[in-house]
Parts: structure tokens; C-alpha cells; sequence
């Protein structure tokens, strides 16, 4: 570094001047030693060549975000929700294997030392989360797990009025409540329409992380149409905005300080905050709030089809140029599915003229529609497009190998197989398939396990190892097998080079 410097490079760096360009004062150094003429060209060039200031980014509404003004004005309607009641834990709760309760060994071994035993009959416990005013009258909207099992919710004003709140009513299929205080003239939030969103708006979360009440955190939409484990009929609304336990049932507000969501979930693997929030679009939510006022609950259509996604070499094994759509992995008995014709293998591409890329889209317009309406679908069977009409059915309200010899099923496969005894297709619930007995080589890299059933392979339904070995003389680079495990039926992709 040098140890002299000219003057104006020294007003410039210590940030008095700036440089050759005029500075907040109007003033430039180098003008002091040129003529007027040399001034008044410079100045000229300088004002034709000097681009326009940088707009700020802006929000859709074409506003710049003003998180102060929407935390003021709509800060007051965003109220804390806390809760009582008594839970009795289940066995998972208790560090328990799932059927242990049911040993007939169980009262026997109870207490003894290192036995898994967790707390025994009903506790009290207290929980915390968020929610806000739609109507002036009192109505509420919060997550339905945040109500759940309470026998008391009380609702805490901004201006810390307290009130006992009655739940109306509950949807655990898209995790919404509906409360109800008797109050009047209270503050309302204002909604907008979460279709208008974009990855990359900013948004605003408030709520009572941790139990500390008007908290604001910022962010962005990170993905939109988000179908969750568990979750499949909510497109949810994913963000970086800061959420953590308590936030739940708080609203998820745009630049324009519309509420568009329902903050509801969070990945994470240490319980906190990780960067992943997901919230419920407030237009599913508000179609649920509306049953839930005029009827007291929320009904939802059902299909009656299992569905999962493709991947490229599921694709290529279908038949198709891309991996879009929504795999038909079972169809239901009774179902509105079976009785429209649908099959298992049937990609559906397309619902009421809307193109399905994933199977949680499918998911998500079936589960929004009401019983009864009637469903168009492009359904992709055979290589050929075919349109199918199901008229929907209601969804419930809770959701829902040994003789013979073993034979390979060909070394390219890497299965094992053996047709299903009598008393094992009416044990499995299946008419025909085979039972995998041993897995290598590309079946076992695929996921294919031992004890899994076999039931088609490309979309044909099998029952005898000759045709599995059929299938495999055409020497396919790829295969897409349907198994049955643990009572459901999943599409394996196999790759076999």
C-alpha cells in the first residue's frame, strides 16, 4: 500500500467526493482546474451518458413492500390462541413398537424395569398458537392442530382483551379451524388472492412464536402448489419467512398487506425454524370457513385412486415423452374411480381441462371439490390418450405368502418369484400375483424387497412366471413393476441397462 496519495484520490476514498461523478453536494474536484467551456461540455456529456436511478424492486400490487404500515394497520386482527385440555398418549407416544397394547403379554411385563411405559390415562395439557379476525363479529380462522383435543381455547386481543372462544367447527383434511367470540366492531384483515402470487413476492408472518404475540418475520414465496406428506388436497404456499411453534394459525400477508395463507407447517429437524414454512392458501381455507358456518363441518370429494409421481424411467415404461401427470398406483373397490373405468397404470394428464404435472395437483382438485360434482380426465392407457367422466364420491372423515416352488424370474430382472397360494391372494385381497421371495441385482437396487407381492409389470397384470419372463425377452432397458407391500400398491421403476 502506498504511503502517499494525491489529494482528490484521498477526498475521494475517504468518501468526501465522488470521483469523476457529481457528489450529493454538486460538486467535482476535477472541474477546478478546466475552463467554463470545459465545464459546461462535461456537465452536458455527464447528463446524457449518467443512466437513471435504479427503480426499487416492486410487489405485484406495484407498491414497495411497507411492512411497518401492514403490521400497524393490520396488526390489531391478528389474535393469540391458547388451549387446555387432556391427552392420552398413544403407544408410538409411550416409546412403545405400534401393537404392543394389544400383546396379550403387555399388563404382565408393565413396570418392569427398562419396559416402555410413558404416562398411563388421560394428562393435562396446555398448548399455543395464532389466529386471526375475518368478521368484526367475532369469526376466527387457525389451524385445526392447534384446537385439537382442547376442551378450553381462549383468544388474546392485541390490545390484551381475553375472550373464551367456541370452535365451531374443524377440518383436520386442510388442518382449519373455525372460532367464534362474541365480541363486535373488532379489527379485520383484509384477503387476496393467493393465484396472483409469484416465486420471489414478499410476504409478512405474524404470530405468537413461542408465545411471544405480534411477532413480524419477512420473506419471500419460495414455491408455490407444494402437495405435503400426509397433505395431498392442500397446494400450499412455501416460504423463508421466519415461522416456529406458535405461529400456527397466524396469517401469511402480501406486499399489499392482503392475508393469502395460513402459516400451518415447518421442515424441520431440530423443531425449529429451518427455512422451509409452509401455509394454507386462504382461498381453500375460506371455502372450508364457509361449510364450517353453514353446516358445521367440511366435506371433500374422493376419487378413490392411490397416486404417485413418474419419474423419467416410469415414463419411458408407460410410454410417455416426459414424466408429467399423476400415476394411478390402486384404485379403490366402490369407488367413484373404479366405476368410471379408471385402472392401475392409468396416468392421468389431464382434470377438467387443466394439465396435471404432479400427482399432488390431481390431489389437490379432487380433494377441494364437493360430492357429486362430475370430474372430465384425460387419462393416458396404452400408449393412447382416452377421456374418462367420474363423478366424485365423499372422502371419510378418518383415512384412510406359502406353497409352490421358488423360481428366478430372470437374471436381468433379479427377482425371485413363486405364484400365491389360495389362502395367500384372499389373505392379500388380490385375485392373482406373485410373491417375491428373493431380490438382487437391479430389483434390489430398484427398492423391490422380499415378501413383496408382484402384480404387474408394464401395466399387465401377472400370475405366472412365464409371463414375467415374456415381458423381459424384448429386453426393455427399463421396467415399471406394481407391488403390493404392507397393503398398498406402489410402482417400482427398474432399471435394467
Amino acid at each position: 500500500m502506498k504511503r502517499h496519495t494525491p489529494l482528490i484520490s484521498a477526498l475521494v476514498a475517504a468518501g468526501l467526493f465522488g470521483g469523476a461523478s457529481a457528489n450529493a453536494f454538486g460538486l467535482n474536484p476535477l472541474d477546478w482546474f478546466k475552463s467554463s467551456d470545459e465545464k459546461n461540455n462535461t456537465q452536458q456529456v455527464a447528463a446524457a451518458t449518467t443512466p437513471p436511478a435504479a427503480t426499487p424492486p416492486v410487489a405485484p400490487s406495484g407498491q414497495v413492500p411497507d411492512y411497518r404500515a401492514i403490521v400497524k394497520k393490520f396488526g390489531p386482527a391478528v389474535v393469540g390462541v391458547t388451549t387446555s385440555g387432556r391427552h392420552v398418549a398413544n403407544a408410538e407416544e409411550r416409546g412403545m413398537p405400534p401393537g404392543m397394547e394389544r400383546d396379550p403379554f403387555f399388563q404382565f411385563f408393565r413396570g418392569l424395569p427398562g419396559f416402555p411405559n410413558g404416562p398411563q390415562g388421560p394428562q393435562p395439557f396446555r398448548g399455543q398458537g395464532s389466529g386471526f379476525i375475518v368478521s368484526s363479529d367475532g369469526l376466527i380462522l387457525t389451524n385445526a392442530h392447534v384446537v385439537r383435543e382442547a376442551r378450553d381455547v381462549t383468544v388474546r386481543l392485541d390490545d390484551r382483551r381475553e375472550y373464551t372462544a367456541k370452535v365451531l367447527g374443524t377440518d383436520p383434511v386442510t388442518d382449519v379451524a373455525v372460532l367464534r367470540i362474541e365480541a363486535k366492531d373488532l379489527p379485520t384483515v383484509q384477503l387476496g388472492d393467493p393465484k396472483r402470487l409469484e416465486v420471489g413476492d414478499p410476504v409478512l408472518a405474524i404470530g405468537a412464536p413461542f408465545g411471544f404475540e405480534q411477532t413480524a418475520t419477512q420473506g419471500i414465496v419460495s414455491a408455490k402448489g407444494r402437495s405435503l406428506p400426509g397433505d395431498a388436497v392442500v397446494p400450499f404456499i412455501q416460504t423463508d419467512a421466519a415461522v416456529n411453534p406458535g405461529n400456527s394459525g397466524g396469517p401469511l400477508f402480501d406486499a399489499a398487506g392482503n392475508v393469502v395463507g395460513i402459516n400451518a407447517q415447518i421442515y424441520s429437524r431440530t423443531g425449529g425454524y429451518q427455512g422451509l414454512a409452509f401455509a394454507i392458501p386462504i382461498d381453500v381455507a375460506m371455502k372450508v370457513k364457509d361449510q364450517i358456518v353453514a353446516t358445521g363441518k367440511a366435506t371433500h370429494a374422493r376419487l378413490g385412486v392411490t397416486v404417485q409421481e413418474l419419474n423419467q424411467t416410469l415414463a419411458e415404461s408407460f410410454g410417455l415423452k416426459r414424466p408429467g401427470g399423476a400415476l394411478v398406483a390402486q384404485v379403490a373397490p366402490d369407488s367413484a374411480a373404479q366405476r368410471a373405468g379408471l385402472k392401475s397404470g392409468d396416468v392421468i394428464t389431464e382434470v377438467n381441462g387443466k394439465a396435471v404435472d404432479r400427482s399432488g395437483e390431481l390431489s389437490a382438485v379432487i380433494g377441494m371439490s364437493s360430492p357429486g360434482d362430475r370430474v372430465k380426465l384425460k387419462v393416458w392407457r396404452d400408449k393412447k390418450s382416452h377421456d374418462i367422466e367420474a363423478t366424485l364420491g365423499a372422502m371419510e372423515t378418518e383415512q384412510v405368502a406359502a406353497a409352490g416352488d421358488e423360481q428366478a424370474a430372470g437374471g436381468r430382472l433379479g427377482l425371485s418369484v413363486r405364484p400365491l397360494s389360495g389362502d395367500e391372494r384372499r389373505m392379500a385381497g388380490v385375485e392373482r400375483g406373485l410373491l417375491v421371495q428373493g431380490v438382487r441385482g437391479a430389483a434390489a437396487e430398484a427398492g423391490v424387497r422380499p415378501g413383496d407381492v408382484l402384480l404387474a409389470i408394464n401395466g399387465k397384470p401377472v400370475e405366472s412366471i412365464e409371463q414375467v419372463q415374456s415381458t423381459l425377452e424384448n429386453k426393455p432397458k427399463s421396467v415399471a413393476l406394481l407391488v403390493m407391500r404392507d397393503g398398498d400398491r406402489i410402482f417400482v421403476p427398474v432399471t435394467l441397462g
